[in-house]
């Protein structure tokens, strides 16, 4: 959006035909970043922007946000205050509290941060702090995405609000987020460990004679589609990476677990 932006204030045909410098860096900066990612509303603001300052040698964010009514976030050099906002709607998303969550959503929209920002951190957010306490916080989150690309704002703003409550509302798990970091932690130390000939693929002669797939057992011939046979690499069999919590959904997936470890134990001593 800044290059069309930039093209558009420049070029004498297609454009303004105006000097490259007429709007300041941080005036561009903020035209694009209250633009929704619409380079048609982009090139609206800024045509307004000038229309409004034309006799100025140059425009800044402050003319800006003047002509288009939208306030910039109060960004420091570093831009500390835009991540003090997005940290403030976390943790309150995290601490379940709806109230804190909009309360810092609103901030957010009304300084012209960016919503598919906001979009993509909760979509994050229920991956690492719902995870598998609520699995329908991700579909709520990816839906709330395409909601509002189809709506864009002003209607597309309660799409937000209403992913943002029903994330502070769910149950909370990073067990997944724990999870994944275990397993990675193991790999690096562990190194690259080979497949198991059991469960590796076998489409031909060779690989058959190899012992490649010998001694698989298909889950869906046994009862509940389970066999107790081992999945992982020899070295790290008895490793467990997953340790689902009593919270939400999860709890039903924790017993699901237990019960087939109780069952896998019991085959192995049988």
């Amino acid at each position: 959006i800044l290059v069309i932006l930039k093209r558009a204030l420049v070029h004498k045909e297609s454009g303004l035909g105006l000097e490259s410098n007429k709007l300041s860096d941080a005036a561009f900066d903020h035209i694009a970043g209250v633009s929704d990612g619409d380079a048609r509303i982009a090139l609206t603001n800024m045509e307004t922007a000038i229309l409004h300052f034309s006799e100025k040698k140059q425009i800044d964010i402050k003319d800006v946000e003047k002509a288009i009514e939208k306030k910039s976030l109060l960004y420091d050099k570093a831009g500390e205050e835009h991540y003090n906002l997005i940290s403030a709607f976390i943790k309150s998303m995290r601490g379940s509290d709806p109230d804190a969550a909009i309360y810092w959503l609103e901030r957010m929209l009304m300084a012209g941060d960016d919503p598919y920002y906001m979009l993509r951190r909760m979509i994050r957010f229920a991956t690492e702090d719902v995870g598998m306490a609520d699995p329908g916080a991700l579909t709520m989150a990816l839906n709330a995405s395409v909601s509002y690309r189809m709506l864009g704002q002003p209607e597309g703003d309660d799409v937000l609000f209403q992913v943002a409550i029903y994330l502070a509302t769910a149950p909370k798990s990073n067990a997944v987020y724990m999870a994944h970091k275990k397993v990675k932690k193991t790999i690096e130390k562990k190194g690259y460990s080979p497949v198991p000939l059991h469960i590796r693929n076998a489409p031909t002669k060779l690989m058959k004679d190899l012992d490649y797939g010998k001694g698989y057992q298909y889950a869906h011939d046994h009862k509940d589609a389970f066999v107790p046979q081992s999945y992982l690499p020899d070295d790290i069999e008895d490793e467990a990476f997953y340790f689902p919590t009593d919270r939400g959904y999860e709890k039903i997936v924790k017993k699901r677990l237990e019960s087939w470890i109780k069952f896998k134990n019991t085959d192995n001593e049988s």
